[in-house]
This record gives structure tokens, C-alpha cells and sequence, in this order.
């Protein structure tokens, strides 16, 4: 094509039209919030989920952000493009949900002021929160934790093939406190490979689990090697891992994951990845994961196990906020770190990704054993006092894994009260409460309480045992290993958690 001027001045037009609609496109206003708690009038740092109208998820410089949302310290301003935008505003479970829209015009700044409420101040009534499953980078983690009001959080820093430390100094002290009652520990670990995930708490530098594979070695020689460290904490990540058998058999396991990774915010991970699948059937999607979680939770307490429950998120590796899974421990009016363990032990404490749900049987707090004579009913009364940001239809009392009894809100709101539950053998028994959220598993659940009647200390039910017996025989057959000298060390472990099961089944004292 032959330029001629007229045909030049007329992409020169085209071409100027264009760089001015892009920069107009580009142009962008300014939104500035301030986020202040109402008791106080006071900024409070805070997490912000802000969206466009198609549905993005918006960032805002320097701050710490992931998957949908960043934190800031109470005062956060964005250069956006005109348009309408949707905000949610939290600071963890104990403090209202702020939701909103706004339109930012063109021309000027729109300032935004958020009150949040608080619902309830559990520090206050002695329960401190703490979660177990974080992946978020360590800068970030005092913002992280004063963003979602949470007092306890070791931080995962090597897992598998990454560890932070392999080309730098360990830190000399890898506990870290501040804010007076806030603590945070450098040197948790994952050894997640095809057995499952095990997490690994208080240890002063990494195992050497780089080179493992999928199979070998077995997960147990870590653990095996972590025990050597005074003070260990070993959580067993999720309940329907493949290998939970062989590492409850082998006394391996601390806690475990009851509000784990998989109940996220706003949807379900509803598979069980590549643990032991559920019968859909039984269990249905959404929810039937959580479902799931919580039987096999309760068929280890039927086999006599007591075992607390944690809580974890995964933020940094699925969609959650740190904190959405929480454990709260019953301390009192002072906290440290130390202590916190020692109460998740003895399992005074609550597992919660929403409502606060603080129970006392007989006046007493979860992780009680109730003692009584032999022929001898004990009777327990329960009462419960419950917050929640979401609707609630009942309550209910778990007693040696079976629904005992169910208090509508309604009914539960007049008098506080769950009933009386009555014991002539010996056996445990939680409460729990399940939201209406048709997304995501929104629950709470009390740790166990456990009641010992005569000698008979421990009620081991036939069926679990059989359960999990049949579990660990199917997860054996489930073993690839070409070399033989490495099978027979893997399928070691796997044969003593054989002979575990087969003795508890053989000293069952119940169906």
C-alpha cells in the first residue's frame, strides 16, 4: 500500500484514539478504608476481601495477600478502576462479618469507615486460639496473626523438598512472642507423602525427610526420630490419611486434624484426595467430607484412643485465611506457649471454623474423666453457652459416636441447657454444632469428655476395632515398592499396626 499523507494522518488518528482510550481505561480513583472495633473506636487490623464486578479479587500494594484477600493494620487505601465492588471485612470468628458494595466514580477519593463489632472475647472468658496447618511467609506472620486475632501459630517452614533453612543459619530462637500474648514458632515441619501428612511441632531444626519418596521410607522412621527431641508434638494432619492406623498403632500421634484443610471458607475440598475415600452414598457432597472426618474422629475414640483434636487451615497452600480452622484451649487468664500444649493435651479445648461453642459437664471443661463405682449410674448435666455469626437449628450430644440427643436452638436458648446424659459403663461423649451453610462443613466440636465406670477404665467397641483392622489390611495391599529390602522395612510398621488392631479387637468390650 502506497502511504500518501491522507493515508498517514489517518492511522496517526487511529493510533492517538487509541493510546487515549487505553489511558483512559488505565485511569484510576482512590479508595482509602479505616477499619475501627466499635468498644474502642481504635483502628484494628483486619482481613479484606475486595472484588470487583466480575468477581476479582482486587490487592493492595505491600500487604500480605492470598488466594482472595489481604491483611492490613486498620487503615489501607487502592487505586482502582471506577466501578462497583463488593468488600467483606473480618477479623477471625469472635467479631461480626462486615459485607458491603460500593461505586467508585470517576474524580475524587471515596473513603470508606468500618465499624467491626465484637461478638465475644474469649481471651476474657480464659480460651485461647491457636491453629497448626500454616504455610504463609515468615514476614508476614505478626500481621497475619493480629489480622485474625489468633495467639498461637506454628509456622511451617520445611515440607518434603522445601525447607527454608537449607541454604541459611537456623534461628537461635525459634520461638517468637509479641504483643504480650501472641506466639509463633519457626520450626514446624510436614512430611506429607502417600501415607498421608504428619506435622511436626517444637523441634530446633528439620528431619532429613529431602530425599524420601512417595512410600519410603516408612513416615514412622521420621516420627521415630523426631521422639528423640524432648517435647515433640506429632499432629496427624486429617483423620482419613491412608497410614492414621498404622501411626495411632504405633503411639505416634498427639492430636488430629478434626477441622482440617479440606472445610475451607467459601467451598469444600469433597474428595478425600488420596486418603481413604468415603461411601459417597452415606456421605453425599458437599458436606459428606466433613461427615467423614468426624466418624473415623469418633470410631478412634471408640477403640479406647484419646485423642485431642486440632485445627488446620493449609493458608499459603489452599484458599483459607490463616486461622479459618482454629483450635481455643482453656487456659485461664494467662498465656504461653507451653501452657497452650499442655491444655491441647489434656483436651480442654474446642475445635471451631465458625461458632463458639464453650461447654461444661457437671461444671467441668472438656478433657474431663468422670469416675464412678462400679453398678453405680453417673449422671452428667451438660450446659453450653454458644456465639454464632451463622444460623444454627440444633445442638448435639455425641455419645460413643452415636447422636444421643439433639436441642433445637430454640429450645437450647432458654435455658442453656443440653440435658442430663446418664453412664452405667464406661465410654466418652462430645458436643457438637453444625451450621446451615450449604458451601462449606461450618461447625464446632467440643474435645471429648471420658467416663470411667469401676475397672473396666476404657470401652473398646468390636466394631471399630474391626474397622480400622480391615483399614490398615487394605492400606498394606496398597504398598508399591520394587526393592525389596525397602519393602520389608516399610511393610514392618505395617504389620505391627496389623497386630495392634488384632489385639484390641481380641480385648473389645462392647459391640
Amino acid at each position: 500500500m502506497k502511504l500518501t499523507m491522507r493515508t498517514f494522518g489517518v492511522l496517526f488518528l487511529g493510533v492517538m484514539c487509541a493510546l487515549g482510550f487505553a489511558q483512559e481505561k488505565a485511569e484510576t480513583r482512590r479508595v482509602e478504608f479505616t477499619v475501627v472495633d466499635k468498644a474502642t473506636g481504635k483502628t484494628i487490623p483486619c482481613r479484606v476481601h475486595l472484588k470487583d464486578a466480575a468477581g476479582k479479587s482486587q490487592r493492595a500494594s505491600k500487604l500480605p495477600y492470598w488466594n482472595d484477600h489481604f491483611v492490613c493494620a486498620g487503615k489501607v487505601g487502592l487505586n482502582l478502576a471506577p466501578g462497583k465492588y463488593t468488600v467483606e471485612i473480618e477479623r477471625g470468628p469472635e467479631y461480626e462479618l462486615h459485607s458491603d458494595t460500593f461505586t467508585l466514580e470517576a474524580g475524587g477519593t471515596k473513603k470508606l469507615a468500618v465499624v467491626l463489632k465484637r461478638l465475644i472475647d474469649m481471651p476474657k472468658e480464659g480460651w485461647w486460639s491457636g491453629e497448626l496447618h500454616v504455610h504463609r511467609p515468615v514476614e508476614d506472620i505478626e500481621r497475619l496473626m493480629q489480622a485474625e486475632d489468633l495467639h498461637i501459630a506454628p509456622v511451617i517452614t520445611w515440607w518434603n523438598k522445601r525447607n527454608l533453612w537449607a541454604k541459611g543459619k537456623l534461628p537461635v530462637r525459634p520461638l517468637v512472642g509479641f504483643d504480650g500474648n501472641r506466639f509463633y514458632h519457626l520450626m514446624a515441619g510436614e512430611d506429607e507423602r502417600e501415607g498421608g501428612a504428619l506435622l511436626y511441632f517444637h523441634l530446633n531444626k528439620p528431619l532429613a525427610i529431602n530425599e524420601a519418596t512417595r512410600e519410603y521410607p516408612s513416615p514412622l522412621k521420621f516420627a521415630e526420630e523426631a521422639r528423640k527431641h524432648k517435647g515433640v508434638w506429632i499432629d496427624a494432619e486429617k483423620p482419613f490419611w491412608w497410614d492414621v492406623p498404622v501411626w495411632v498403632a504405633a503411639g505416634q500421634v498427639d492430636s488430629i486434624g478434626l477441622a482440617n484443610n479440606h472445610m475451607c471458607r467459601d467451598r469444600m475440598y469433597e474428595s478425600e484426595a488420596w486418603g481413604k475415600p468415603r461411601v459417597v452414598e452415606r456421605f453425599p457432597a458437599p458436606l459428606g467430607n466433613g461427615y467423614w472426618s468426624q466418624e473415623i474422629y469418633y470410631r478412634l475414640l471408640n477403640c479406647g484412643l484419646r485423642i485431642p483434636p486440632s485445627a488446620g487451615s493449609a493458608s499459603g497452600v489452599l484458599p483459607n485465611p490463616v486461622g479459618y480452622n482454629r483450635v481455643y484451649v482453656h487456659l485461664g487468664k494467662e498465656l504461653t506457649w507451653e501452657k497452650w500444649w499442655e491444655g491441647l493435651r489434656a483436651g480442654r479445648s474446642f475445635v471451631t471454623n465458625g461458632p463458639m461453642l464453650r461447654v461444661k459437664a457437671n461444671g467441668e471443661f472438656p478433657g474431663h474423666v468422670f469416675t464412678s463405682a462400679e453398678g453405680k449410674e453417673l449422671k452428667v448435666e451438660i450446659k453450653a453457652e454458644l456465639t454464632t455469626r451463622e444460623k444454627v437449628r440444633f445442638l448435639e450430644v455425641i455419645k460413643d459416636g452415636e447422636v444421643e440427643s439433639r436441642v433445637s436452638i430454640d429450645d437450647f436458648a432458654k435455658t442453656g441447657s443440653l440435658g442430663t446424659l446418664s453412664f452405667k459403663s464406661s465410654g466418652w461423649f462430645l458436643v457438637r454444632v453444625i451450621a446451615d451453610n450449604a458451601k462449606t462443613f461450618r461447625f464446632a466440636s467440643t474435645a471429648p469428655y471420658y467416663v470411667e465406670v469401676g475397672d473396666t477404665k476404657r470401652r473398646v467397641s468390636k466394631s471399630s476395632a474391626k474397622f480400622f483392622l480391615d483399614w490398615v489390611k487394605e492400606r498394606a495391599l496398597r504398598v508399591k515398592l520394587a526393592d525389596a529390602d525397602q519393602r520389608r522395612e516399610v511393610m514392618k510398621h505395617h504389620t505391627a499396626a496389623q497386630k495392634f488392631w488384632e489385639e484390641l479387637l481380641g480385648r473389645a468390650n462392647a459391640n
